[in-house]
C-alpha cells in the first residue's frame, strides 16, 4: 500500500495573505478575451508521425553558473546517461550566457527576481551532457538586455541546441524551431506567462522597427473574494487620495485598486485570463510547426498557481488541452521551481511543472549592489556565496525546489505508451560548490518524491506505479 503525504491546503485566510504578498510580484498584463479555445479536429497533418519507440527525456528549469559534464560524482553520471539514451532532450534554459569581462551590454532595472549568469561555456556544456532543444521563453531571458539574450541565443545554436520562445521580433520569437532526428523532425514551440514587461517582443509595423525578446502569453489577474473582503477593500479605496478606479460604496461586483482587479466571489482565489490576440496566434504556430514536422513539443514557462502552489491555474489545463487539440505531441511547463501532477490527455503527456533540474544559486558571481542592499549587507564584507545562502534560506529553501524528475517518455502509434519518472535531489543541504546540482535520489527520497508527484497527479486521473526507485505510467492505446 502507498504512503500518503498529507499537503497543507490553506485556508481563506491564509489565501488571503498569500494573494495579498504576492499582488506586487506577479505580472499581469493585457486584456481579457471571452469565450474558449478552439477545439481543432486531429487532421491527417496534425497526427504524430514519429517513427515508433521514439523517446523524450524532459527536465525542468535550468539555472546554471559553470560546465558541470566532467563532475565525476556517481549520482550525477547515472542521471546523464538516462538523459544521453533518450532520442531528444529538453529542458528550460533560464540563464544568460556571457562572458561577463567582455560584456558590452548592462543588467537591466527590470529582472525576474535576479540577474543569473552562466559561463558562455555551459551551452557546449549543456550538448556533452544530451540535451538537444531547450525553451528560452522565461523571466529571465532579457535580465542583461536584448543583447544578452541575442549573445546567449548564438552561444546555443554554436553549441547545435534547439532554442525557441525568444527572437529579433515576435514573429520570430513565436515561430516553431526545429531538430532533425533519425527518428524524425521534432519541432519546438516556446512561450512565457510569466516574464518582465519589458521583455515582450513586438513585430515591426511600417517604418517602426520589430523589438527583441519572448513570446508572451499575456494574462489578466483578477483577484476573487468573500463579500467580507470586498466591503473592507471599498472602504480602504475610499480612505486613501486616489483617482475613481471603481465604486466607492455599497459592496459592487468588481473594483480596481491600486492596479489590482477584484471581483465578488464565494470563496477566494485568483483567476487569469489568457489574451485571445496571443493565443489565436500560438495556436496557430503550433498547427504550422506540427504541419511541417512529425512530433511537436509545446512548452511554457509559467509561475501562475491555482489554489495552491503546487496545483496549475485553469487557463494553464486550458492551453495544454488546446495546445494538443492543434497538434501538440507533449505539453511541457516549468516555471513554480517543484513538481506538480501529470495529465494524458488524448494519448499524450502534460507536465504541469518538472521543477529545477539545474539550481546553481550558491554559485552565482555576478551579484549586483542592489541584491545586497535589499539584505542589509556591505558587499565589500560579505561574499557573493553567504548572501546567496541568505537568500535561498529566506525565498527558496522550501525542500519542494530541490527536488525533480527526469521524465523520459516513449511514442508508439502516435502516442505516449509509456512515461518512466526518474527521482532527482539537487543536494539543498550539500556545500555551495555541489549544492543545486543533479543526481539520481536515494531510494528513500526517490520513494518519498514519487509518492508525492502521485498524489498531485491523481486529480487528472493518472496512475504512478512505483517500481523499485523509478514512477512509470503506462497509457493505454486510445480506441
Amino acid at each position: 500500500m502507498r504512503k500518503r503525504i498529507r499537503l497543507f491546503r490553506p485556508g481563506a485566510a491564509a489565501a488571503v495573505s498569500l494573494a495579498m504578498t504576492v499582488l506586487g510580484t506577479l505580472c499581469a498584463s493585457a486584456v481579457p478575451h471571452h469565450g474558449n479555445l478552439s477545439q481543432q479536429p486531429v487532421s491527417p497533418s496534425l497526427r504524430c508521425s514519429i517513427a515508433d519507440g521514439f523517446t523524450l527525456a524532459a527536465v525542468g528549469d535550468i539555472i546554471m553558473a559553470n560546465p558541470e559534464s566532467a563532475n565525476a560524482d556517481p549520482g550525477f553520471q547515472a542521471q546523464l546517461k538516462i538523459l544521453r539514451g533518450a532520442d531528444a532532450a529538453f529542458g528550460n534554459f533560464e540563464d544568460t550566457a556571457i562572458d561577463i569581462r567582455h560584456f558590452r551590454g548592462s543588467p537591466q532595472a527590470e529582472n525576474g527576481g535576479a540577474w543569473p549568469v552562466a559561463s558562455p561555456l555551459v551551452p557546449g556544456d549543456l550538448k556533452k551532457m544530451g540535451f538537444s532543444m531547450v525553451n528560452r521563453a522565461n523571466n529571465h531571458a532579457t535580465d542583461w538586455g536584448v543583447r544578452g539574450m541575442a549573445e546567449t541565443d548564438h552561444l546555443l545554436d554554436q553549441a547545435g541546441i534547439v532554442h525557441a520562445g525568444t527572437g529579433d521580433n515576435m514573429a520570430t520569437a513565436r515561430a516553431p524551431q526545429y531538430l532533425e532526428t533519425p527518428e524524425g523532425r521534432v519541432a519546438l514551440v516556446g512561450m512565457a506567462s510569466t516574464f518582465t514587461p519589458m521583455s515582450v517582443a513586438a513585430d515591426p509595423a511600417g517604418m517602426i522597427p520589430g523589438r527583441g525578446g519572448v513570446d508572451a502569453l499575456r494574462t489578466t489577474r483578477s483577484v476573487l473574494v468573500t463579500r467580507d473582503i470586498m466591503q473592507s477593500l471599498v472602504k480602504l479605496h475610499s480612505l486613501l487620495p486616489l483617482p475613481p478606479e471603481g465604486p466607492v460604496s455599497g459592496t459592487p461586483h468588481r473594483l480596481s485598486l491600486l492596479g489590482t482587479r477584484f471581483e465578488l466571489s464565494d470563496h477566494v482565489r485568483l483567476r487569469y485570463e489568457m489574451n485571445q490576440a496571443d493565443l489565436t496566434d500560438i495556436l496557430r504556430n503550433i498547427r504550422e510547426g506540427k504541419e511541417s514536422s512529425d512530433f511537436l513539443i509545446a512548452t511554457i514557462h509559467c509561475h501562475e498557481s491555482g489554489q495552491r502552489l503546487a496545483d496549475p491555474p485553469k487557463f494553464l489545463v486550458k492551453l495544454a488541452h488546446g495546445a494538443i487539440d492543434n497538434g501538440a505531441d507533449a505539453f511541457i511547463s516549468q516555471g513554480p521551481h517543484l513538481l506538480r501532477g501529470i495529465e494524458i490527455y488524448r494519448g499524450k503527456p502534460i507536465f504541469y511543472s518538472l521543477g529545477d533540474y539545474f539550481f546553481e544559486l550558491h554559485e552565482q558571481q555576478v551579484i549586483l549592489p542592489s541584491v545586497y542592499a535589499a539584505f542589509h549587507f556591505d558587499p565589500r564584507a560579505v561574499t557573493p556565496a553567504e548572501l546567496e545562502s541568505l537568500r535561498i534560506s529566506r525565498l527558496l529553501g522550501r525542500p519542494g525546489f530541490w527536488i525533480s524528475v527526469i521524465a523520459v517518455s516513449t511514442f508508439r502509434r502516435g502516442q505516449a505508451s509509456e512515461i518512466r519518472l526518474y527521482p532527482i535531489d539537487l543536494g539543498r543541504h550539500r556545500r555551495p560548490s555541489q549544492s543545486g546540482v543533479p543526481r539520481l535520489a536515494s531510494a528513500d527520497a526517490a520513494r518519498s518524491i514519487l509518492e508525492q508527484l502521485s498524489l498531485e497527479s491523481e486529480s487528472f486521473g493518472t496512475d504512478i506505479r512505483i517500481e523499485g526507485n523509478v514512477g512509470i505510467i503506462r497509457v493505454p492505446p486510445l480506441q
